[in-house]
């Protein structure tokens, strides 16, 4: 079956569950790198969300069907190289050269359509579905109802996997690995193997670090209890671990001070796809800022160390972005371990323009007088400063 002939099927017969567009012919800033598709319902009729991925931006467009075949007729093969297409029956990984295009099939990992919508949108994990992790874990009851006290738990659980499944594009389609350092009990770790593994039918190793031993030992007593195919706990710590040789997605929760630091910094050489971090306490900074213009804020211990965990997060993303990073500072859900709510979201761009957010993290530590723990773990990776 060749590609017009896919295409037209999956279309004609509503049973394309996703598609996602890659490897473009021409390297442009101003056009998308990478494009995915996905059902959605609007005013109560089929149509397809196109998702833009640029270098600085993601744009939305909500297509029809007619209209979404013509342009997946034209862009797989004319302006992208690589194409999957996910159906309920299959998925097809679409190799297209010059003047022709290789197909091949393979098990599908979306057999169900997960219908977005124009006005509310679908949670990932909904109350009132019994999940078993949830369940075992203490913050649902066999029914699927939400524990009162363990509210705040599952709205911390469900807006993780939807943070996590904003980025899950960027990642490779073939098997993933996943290191969550810092994992802790792991809540968030058996959320990560749920919607990777479960929710969006991928393959997946993932890798759950903490230092104490006791609590690996009932996370990994748990997961073999739920038959969590390709999820394991390690004991060990940020700097010093070497139990992968890659990974696609790093995730580092309430790491303290410059834990953070070295988690992003072993991602950033491990060239993970994306980094997601919750940083902790954040001391290394305070103690270092000097600016004579900001001494109403910097006398103040209360307003200097708020300042400094603003700083170091700032840092973070700039020093991201100067090794190939689009870095984003987004809301997250406060953790028992930390009242930040902050959360460094890094997706890697291949020919990023580097040398600028490089120059404003130079002027930054000028003017401030600081020397970055972040800088020194990457140091051999930045453009230089000429």
């Amino acid at each position: 079956m060749d590609v017009p002939e896919l295409v037209h099927e999956l279309i004609e017969q509503e049973t394309l569950t996703g598609a996602t567009l890659s490897k473009p012919r021409r390297t442009d800033p101003e056009r998308a790198s990478r494009m995915t598709i996905d059902p959605i319902v609007a005013g109560g009729e089929l149509r397809y969300r196109w998702r833009h991925h640029e270098a600085s931006r993601t744009t939305d467009e909500s297509v029809p069907p007619g209209e979404t075949e013509r342009r997946l007729v034209h862009l797989i093969g004319g302006e992208f190289r690589q194409a999957l297409l996910r159906s309920t029956e299959a998925d097809f990984q679409v190799l297209a050269g010059k003047d022709s295009a290789t197909v091949l099939r393979r098990k599908a990992t979306r057999p169900q359509p997960q219908y977005g919508h124009d006005r509310r949108k679908k949670r990932l994990i909904e109350e009132g579905i019994p999940v078993p992790f949830l369940v075992e874990l203490g913050v649902m009851t066999r029914e699927g109802h939400v524990k009162a006290d363990r509210r705040g738990k599952f709205r911390q659980v469900s807006r993780f996997v939807e943070l996590v499944d904003d980025v899950l594009d960027a990642l490779p389609d073939d098997r993933l690995t996943i290191v969550d350092f810092g994992s802790g009990k792991s809540y968030l770790t058996f959320a990560l193997h749920h919607l990777v593994t479960v929710i969006r039918g991928r393959e997946a190793e993932i890798v759950g670090l903490d230092l104490k031993e006791d609590v690996i030992a009932a996370c990994e007593s748990l997961a073999r209890q739920l038959g969590a195919d390709g999820l394991r706990f390690e004991s060990g710590d940020i700097a010093g671990y070497r139990g992968v040789e890659r990974a696609d997605l790093v995730v580092s929760l309430h790491a303290c001070d410059t834990a953070t630091d070295a988690a992003i910094a072993r991602a950033v050489r491990w060239e993970a796809q994306a980094i997601l971090a919750v940083p902790c306490c954040q001391h290394e900074l305070a103690s270092q800022l000097e600016n004579n213009a900001l001494a109403p804020v910097l006398s103040r211990g209360l307003l200097r160390e708020r300042f400094a965990a603003d700083v170091t997060d700032a840092v973070r993303a700039e020093l991201l972005e100067a090794v190939g990073y689009d870095a984003q500072v987004t809301e997250f859900v406060e953790l028992e371990h930390t009242p930040k709510n902050v959360l460094i979201r890094a997706v890697r761009r291949s020919r990023r323009d580097r040398a600028k957010p490089f120059e404003r993290y130079l002027a930054l530590k000028t003017a401030l007088h600081v020397d970055p723990a972040l800088e020194r773990l990457l140091a051999d990776l930045l453009p230089s400063a000429g």
